[in-house]
Protein backbone atom coordinates (compact mmCIF):
# COMPACT_ATOMS: atom_id res chain seq x y z
CA UNK A 1 0.00 0.00 0.00
CA UNK A 2 1.39 3.07 -0.75
CA UNK A 3 0.59 6.98 -0.44
CA UNK A 4 -1.02 6.69 2.79
CA UNK A 5 1.36 9.84 3.95
CA UNK A 6 0.04 11.26 7.36
CA UNK A 7 -3.27 10.97 8.12
CA UNK A 8 -5.78 13.85 9.62
CA UNK A 9 -6.46 11.65 12.51
CA UNK A 10 -2.10 12.14 13.48
CA UNK A 11 -1.26 15.17 15.43
CA UNK A 12 2.02 14.71 15.66
CA UNK A 13 4.92 12.46 14.19
CA UNK A 14 7.97 11.22 15.30
CA UNK A 15 11.03 8.69 14.01
CA UNK A 16 12.41 5.50 16.31
CA UNK A 17 15.75 4.77 16.65
CA UNK A 18 16.50 1.07 17.90
CA UNK A 19 18.94 -0.44 19.43
CA UNK A 20 20.33 -4.47 18.98
CA UNK A 21 20.21 -6.73 21.67
CA UNK A 22 19.29 -10.35 20.44
CA UNK A 23 15.71 -11.81 22.32
CA UNK A 24 15.80 -7.98 24.08
CA UNK A 25 14.53 -6.99 21.15
CA UNK A 26 11.19 -8.39 21.95
CA UNK A 27 11.12 -5.47 24.36
CA UNK A 28 11.42 -3.36 21.41
CA UNK A 29 8.60 -5.24 19.77
CA UNK A 30 6.42 -4.75 22.56
CA UNK A 31 7.11 -0.43 22.59
CA UNK A 32 6.39 -0.67 18.76
CA UNK A 33 3.35 -2.62 19.26
CA UNK A 34 1.93 0.51 21.63
CA UNK A 35 3.72 3.28 19.67
CA UNK A 36 1.71 1.84 16.00
CA UNK A 37 -1.74 1.58 18.55
CA UNK A 38 -1.15 5.11 19.09
CA UNK A 39 -3.27 6.54 16.41
CA UNK A 40 -2.57 10.38 17.36
CA UNK A 41 0.89 9.62 16.23
CA UNK A 42 2.76 8.98 12.79
CA UNK A 43 5.78 7.23 13.02
CA UNK A 44 8.17 9.09 10.17
CA UNK A 45 11.13 6.98 10.19
CA UNK A 46 12.80 4.06 11.64
CA UNK A 47 16.43 3.53 12.83
CA UNK A 48 17.61 -0.24 13.28
CA UNK A 49 20.61 -2.27 14.11
CA UNK A 50 20.97 -6.24 14.55
CA UNK A 51 17.32 -7.28 16.61
CA UNK A 52 16.28 -3.54 15.72
CA UNK A 53 16.81 -3.82 12.28
CA UNK A 54 14.52 -6.85 12.24
CA UNK A 55 11.84 -4.83 13.75
CA UNK A 56 12.46 -1.91 11.69
CA UNK A 57 12.02 -3.78 8.38
CA UNK A 58 9.16 -6.82 9.75
CA UNK A 59 7.24 -3.56 10.88
CA UNK A 60 7.37 -1.98 7.49
CA UNK A 61 6.31 -5.09 5.90
CA UNK A 62 3.27 -5.36 7.81
CA UNK A 63 3.02 -1.09 7.35
CA UNK A 64 2.83 -2.24 3.45
CA UNK A 65 0.31 -4.50 3.81
CA UNK A 66 -1.91 -2.76 6.69
CA UNK A 67 -0.46 0.10 8.06
CA UNK A 68 -0.58 0.17 11.74
CA UNK A 69 -2.08 -2.58 12.34
CA UNK A 70 -0.44 -4.91 9.47
CA UNK A 71 2.86 -3.50 11.70
CA UNK A 72 1.73 -4.87 15.08
CA UNK A 73 0.23 -8.28 13.31
CA UNK A 74 3.83 -8.74 11.52
CA UNK A 75 5.66 -8.17 14.74
CA UNK A 76 4.00 -10.45 16.52
CA UNK A 77 4.33 -13.02 13.78
CA UNK A 78 7.77 -12.81 13.61
CA UNK A 79 8.23 -13.06 17.26
CA UNK A 80 6.60 -15.96 16.96
CA UNK A 81 8.68 -17.68 14.57
CA UNK A 82 11.53 -16.42 16.09
CA UNK A 83 10.11 -18.42 18.87
CA UNK A 84 9.68 -21.81 17.20
CA UNK A 85 12.95 -22.10 15.42
CA UNK A 86 14.38 -21.90 18.72
CA UNK A 87 12.17 -24.53 20.35
CA UNK A 88 15.13 -27.35 18.56
CA UNK A 89 17.87 -25.36 19.98
CA UNK A 90 19.79 -26.41 22.71
CA UNK A 91 20.21 -23.65 24.68
CA UNK A 92 17.58 -23.37 27.35
CA UNK A 93 17.25 -23.24 30.77
CA UNK A 94 17.60 -25.65 33.18
CA UNK A 95 14.54 -27.27 34.99
CA UNK A 96 16.09 -25.04 37.88
CA UNK A 97 16.01 -21.62 36.47
CA UNK A 98 12.39 -22.22 35.07
CA UNK A 99 11.52 -22.56 38.94
CA UNK A 100 13.38 -19.71 40.22
CA UNK A 101 11.91 -17.86 37.32
CA UNK A 102 15.52 -16.80 35.91
CA UNK A 103 15.36 -16.36 32.06
CA UNK A 104 19.24 -16.31 31.68
CA UNK A 105 21.14 -19.25 30.17
CA UNK A 106 23.97 -18.97 32.60
CA UNK A 107 23.68 -22.86 33.61
CA UNK A 108 22.93 -24.07 30.02
CA UNK A 109 26.03 -26.53 29.61
CA UNK A 110 25.27 -25.66 25.82
CA UNK A 111 25.70 -22.23 26.51
CA UNK A 112 28.60 -22.64 28.52
CA UNK A 113 30.86 -24.87 26.12
CA UNK A 114 29.61 -22.36 23.51
CA UNK A 115 30.81 -19.23 25.08
CA UNK A 116 34.20 -20.70 26.33
CA UNK A 117 35.02 -22.19 22.66
CA UNK A 118 33.87 -18.65 20.94
CA UNK A 119 36.95 -17.30 23.17
CA UNK A 120 39.39 -19.77 21.59
CA UNK A 121 38.07 -20.43 17.78
CA UNK A 122 36.67 -18.48 15.26
CA UNK A 123 33.63 -19.20 13.30
CA UNK A 124 35.24 -20.03 10.09
CA UNK A 125 36.82 -23.00 12.16
CA UNK A 126 33.49 -23.91 13.97
CA UNK A 127 30.65 -22.78 12.08
CA UNK A 128 32.69 -23.77 8.21
CA UNK A 129 28.96 -23.62 6.47
CA UNK A 130 28.05 -20.63 8.58
CA UNK A 131 24.74 -21.71 9.79
CA UNK A 132 22.46 -19.48 10.98
CA UNK A 133 18.57 -20.21 12.29
CA UNK A 134 17.47 -17.04 12.53
CA UNK A 135 18.56 -16.38 8.81
CA UNK A 136 15.56 -18.61 7.49
CA UNK A 137 13.41 -16.91 9.43
CA UNK A 138 14.10 -13.54 8.16
CA UNK A 139 14.79 -15.18 4.40
CA UNK A 140 10.91 -16.58 5.05
CA UNK A 141 9.13 -14.03 6.80
CA UNK A 142 10.40 -10.99 5.23
CA UNK A 143 8.83 -9.94 1.52
CA UNK A 144 11.37 -7.33 0.87
CA UNK A 145 9.82 -6.07 -2.13
CA UNK A 146 7.35 -4.88 0.43
CA UNK A 147 10.27 -3.38 2.61
CA UNK A 148 11.14 -1.24 -0.72
CA UNK A 149 7.78 -0.58 -1.27
CA UNK A 150 6.51 1.10 1.89
CA UNK A 151 7.67 4.97 1.15
CA UNK A 152 5.36 6.60 4.03
CA UNK A 153 7.46 5.32 6.77
CA UNK A 154 11.67 5.84 6.18
CA UNK A 155 14.07 3.07 7.38
CA UNK A 156 17.65 2.96 7.83
CA UNK A 157 19.56 0.30 9.08
CA UNK A 158 23.72 0.42 10.00
CA UNK A 159 26.21 -2.22 9.66
CA UNK A 160 30.00 -1.80 10.35
CA UNK A 161 32.13 -2.44 6.92
CA UNK A 162 35.03 -4.74 8.32
CA UNK A 163 37.55 -3.00 6.36
CA UNK A 164 37.06 0.26 7.21
CA UNK A 165 35.93 0.54 10.55
CA UNK A 166 32.65 3.05 9.51
CA UNK A 167 29.13 2.32 9.84
CA UNK A 168 27.21 2.33 5.83
CA UNK A 169 23.43 3.17 5.93
CA UNK A 170 21.37 0.72 4.32
CA UNK A 171 17.83 2.70 2.85
CA UNK A 172 14.97 0.76 2.10
CA UNK A 173 15.52 0.09 -1.42
CA UNK A 174 18.91 -1.31 -0.27
CA UNK A 175 17.71 -3.17 2.53
CA UNK A 176 18.02 -7.17 1.57
CA UNK A 177 18.51 -10.30 3.66
CA UNK A 178 22.50 -10.06 3.44
CA UNK A 179 21.99 -6.37 5.02
CA UNK A 180 19.68 -7.50 7.72
CA UNK A 181 21.80 -10.29 8.99
CA UNK A 182 24.86 -7.79 8.75
CA UNK A 183 23.47 -5.63 10.60
CA UNK A 184 22.83 -8.64 13.71
CA UNK A 185 26.28 -10.01 12.54
CA UNK A 186 28.54 -11.28 15.48
CA UNK A 187 31.65 -11.91 14.62
CA UNK A 188 32.54 -13.93 17.11
CA UNK A 189 29.58 -16.20 16.49
CA UNK A 190 29.22 -15.36 12.74
CA UNK A 191 31.74 -15.37 9.59
CA UNK A 192 31.16 -11.47 8.41
CA UNK A 193 28.31 -10.73 5.65
CA UNK A 194 29.45 -9.93 2.29
CA UNK A 195 27.46 -7.09 0.26
CA UNK A 196 29.30 -6.10 -3.10
CA UNK A 197 32.64 -7.90 -1.99
CA UNK A 198 32.63 -6.13 1.03
CA UNK A 199 32.36 -7.61 3.88
CA UNK A 200 30.40 -5.97 7.63
CA UNK A 201 30.09 -6.92 11.04
CA UNK A 202 27.27 -6.11 13.63
CA UNK A 203 25.77 -2.23 12.69
CA UNK A 204 26.06 -1.97 16.95
CA UNK A 205 29.61 -1.40 17.12
CA UNK A 206 29.41 1.71 14.94
CA UNK A 207 25.60 3.08 14.84
CA UNK A 208 23.77 1.33 17.73
CA UNK A 209 21.36 2.87 16.67
CA UNK A 210 22.56 5.33 13.96
CA UNK A 211 20.78 8.88 14.29
CA UNK A 212 21.34 11.37 11.84
CA UNK A 213 19.58 9.58 8.98
CA UNK A 214 16.85 11.44 10.59
CA UNK A 215 18.62 14.96 10.62
CA UNK A 216 19.55 14.32 6.85
CA UNK A 217 16.09 12.73 5.33
CA UNK A 218 13.21 12.96 7.98
CA UNK A 219 11.15 15.52 8.27
CA UNK A 220 10.04 15.09 11.68
CA UNK A 221 12.53 16.69 14.23
CA UNK A 222 11.75 14.39 17.27
CA UNK A 223 13.85 10.97 18.02
CA UNK A 224 12.73 8.79 20.51
CA UNK A 225 15.45 6.64 21.23
CA UNK A 226 14.55 2.74 22.06
CA UNK A 227 17.54 1.71 24.80
CA UNK A 228 17.77 -2.02 25.73
CA UNK A 229 21.85 -1.61 26.27
CA UNK A 230 22.49 -0.30 29.77
CA UNK A 231 24.66 2.52 29.73
CA UNK A 232 25.34 2.55 33.38
CA UNK A 233 25.65 -0.71 35.64
CA UNK A 234 26.42 -0.44 39.33
CA UNK A 235 29.52 -2.17 41.04
CA UNK A 236 32.31 -3.54 39.59
CA UNK A 237 31.92 -7.18 37.38
CA UNK A 238 34.56 -9.54 38.48
CA UNK A 239 33.32 -13.09 37.09
CA UNK A 240 35.33 -13.41 33.14
CA UNK A 241 31.11 -13.28 32.01
CA UNK A 242 30.23 -10.31 33.60
CA UNK A 243 33.35 -8.44 32.37
CA UNK A 244 32.37 -9.55 29.11
CA UNK A 245 29.28 -8.81 28.85
CA UNK A 246 29.73 -4.82 30.67
CA UNK A 247 32.89 -4.62 27.84
CA UNK A 248 30.25 -4.89 25.14
CA UNK A 249 27.20 -3.09 26.70
CA UNK A 250 30.18 0.12 26.50
CA UNK A 251 30.84 -0.60 23.36
CA UNK A 252 28.02 -1.47 21.83
CA UNK A 253 26.77 2.06 23.23
CA UNK A 254 29.64 3.98 22.52
CA UNK A 255 28.49 4.90 19.03
CA UNK A 256 25.41 6.31 20.17
CA UNK A 257 26.74 8.44 23.07
CA UNK A 258 29.30 10.01 19.98
CA UNK A 259 26.13 10.66 18.23
CA UNK A 260 24.31 12.51 21.10
CA UNK A 261 27.03 14.33 22.31
CA UNK A 262 27.47 15.77 18.27
CA UNK A 263 24.00 16.44 18.88
CA UNK A 264 24.29 18.36 22.22
CA UNK A 265 26.78 20.42 20.46
CA UNK A 266 25.25 21.50 17.65
CA UNK A 267 22.78 22.58 20.14
CA UNK A 268 24.54 24.30 22.27
CA UNK A 269 26.09 26.36 19.74
CA UNK A 270 22.70 27.27 18.02
CA UNK A 271 22.35 28.68 21.78
CA UNK A 272 25.39 30.42 21.93
CA UNK A 273 25.02 31.93 18.57
CA UNK A 274 27.95 29.83 16.71
CA UNK A 275 25.89 28.38 14.19
CA UNK A 276 22.83 29.67 12.17
CA UNK A 277 19.77 27.24 13.16
CA UNK A 278 19.38 27.93 9.48
CA UNK A 279 22.21 26.23 8.66
CA UNK A 280 22.09 23.35 11.18
CA UNK A 281 18.58 21.45 12.69
CA UNK A 282 17.77 21.18 16.16
CA UNK A 283 16.03 18.33 16.88
CA UNK A 284 14.14 16.97 19.98
CA UNK A 285 15.50 14.03 21.82
CA UNK A 286 13.72 11.59 23.95
CA UNK A 287 14.42 7.91 25.34
CA UNK A 288 13.10 4.96 26.35
CA UNK A 289 15.16 3.09 28.53
CA UNK A 290 13.31 1.01 31.11
CA UNK A 291 14.05 -1.93 29.45
CA UNK A 292 17.83 -1.39 30.78
CA UNK A 293 16.22 -1.29 34.39
CA UNK A 294 14.10 -3.56 34.08
CA UNK A 295 16.61 -6.50 32.16
CA UNK A 296 20.27 -5.32 34.41
CA UNK A 297 19.81 -9.08 36.33
CA UNK A 298 18.72 -11.13 33.24
CA UNK A 299 22.58 -11.38 32.31
CA UNK A 300 24.00 -11.57 28.39
CA UNK A 301 23.09 -15.38 27.75
CA UNK A 302 19.24 -14.26 28.07
CA UNK A 303 19.50 -12.56 25.07
CA UNK A 304 19.44 -16.03 23.60
CA UNK A 305 16.32 -17.05 25.18
CA UNK A 306 13.96 -17.38 22.33
CA UNK A 307 10.93 -18.93 25.11
CA UNK A 308 7.65 -17.79 23.92
CA UNK A 309 6.75 -16.96 27.61
CA UNK A 310 10.22 -14.93 27.53
CA UNK A 311 9.23 -13.00 24.66
CA UNK A 312 5.81 -11.56 25.48
CA UNK A 313 7.31 -11.05 28.71
CA UNK A 314 9.85 -8.65 27.39
CA UNK A 315 6.69 -7.37 25.16
CA UNK A 316 4.85 -6.35 27.98
CA UNK A 317 7.59 -4.83 30.18
CA UNK A 318 7.71 -3.02 26.47
CA UNK A 319 4.11 -1.54 25.81
CA UNK A 320 3.89 -0.49 29.62
CA UNK A 321 7.27 1.60 29.30
CA UNK A 322 6.06 3.05 25.75
CA UNK A 323 2.62 3.40 27.34
CA UNK A 324 3.81 5.77 30.37
CA UNK A 325 6.37 7.56 28.27
CA UNK A 326 3.55 8.40 26.13
CA UNK A 327 1.34 9.51 28.70
CA UNK A 328 4.54 11.73 30.50
CA UNK A 329 5.33 13.20 27.57
CA UNK A 330 2.83 13.48 24.05
CA UNK A 331 2.47 16.91 24.44
CA UNK A 332 6.53 17.22 24.85
CA UNK A 333 6.50 15.90 20.62
CA UNK A 334 7.48 18.44 18.38
CA UNK A 335 7.99 20.92 21.30
CA UNK A 336 10.49 20.54 23.66
CA UNK A 337 13.51 17.29 24.57
CA UNK A 338 12.45 15.02 27.31
CA UNK A 339 16.26 13.91 27.01
CA UNK A 340 18.56 16.20 29.05
CA UNK A 341 21.72 15.72 26.87
CA UNK A 342 23.80 18.16 28.72
CA UNK A 343 22.99 16.65 32.18
CA UNK A 344 24.16 13.57 30.48
CA UNK A 345 26.92 14.13 29.30
CA UNK A 346 27.74 16.27 33.10
CA UNK A 347 27.42 12.73 34.26
CA UNK A 348 30.02 11.15 31.72
CA UNK A 349 32.01 14.05 32.80
CA UNK A 350 32.55 14.38 28.64
CA UNK A 351 30.09 18.06 27.92
CA UNK A 352 33.14 20.36 27.12
CA UNK A 353 35.72 18.41 25.00
CA UNK A 354 34.35 17.30 22.00
CA UNK A 355 35.46 18.73 18.61
CA UNK A 356 32.61 18.80 16.09
CA UNK A 357 34.56 17.66 13.30
CA UNK A 358 35.57 14.34 15.17
CA UNK A 359 31.78 14.13 16.39
CA UNK A 360 30.54 14.39 12.39
CA UNK A 361 29.89 10.09 11.57
CA UNK A 362 30.98 9.73 8.04
CA UNK A 363 27.55 8.65 6.53
CA UNK A 364 27.13 11.08 3.90
CA UNK A 365 24.08 13.87 3.77
CA UNK A 366 24.15 17.39 5.34
CA UNK A 367 24.02 17.65 9.40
Amino acid sequence: MKGRGRQDRHEKTINLALQGGGSHGAFTWGVLDRMFEEDRLWVEAVSGTSAGAMNAVVAAQGMYDDGANGARAALEAFWKAVSRAGQSSPLKRTPLDMFMGNWSLDANPGYIWMDMISRLASPYDLNPLDLNPLRDVVRDFIDFDKVAGEEDMGIYISATNVETGRARIFHRHEITLDVVMASACLPFMFKAVEIDGTPYWDGGYMGNPVLFPFIDYSPSADILIVQINPLKRPGTPRKASEILNRVNEITFNASLLRDLRAIELIDRLIDEGALSDTDYRRMNMHMIDDGCREMLAMGASSKLNSEWAFLTHLRDIGRAAADRWLNAHFDDIENRSTLDLGVMFDDFGARRSENILNLRPQIGGKL
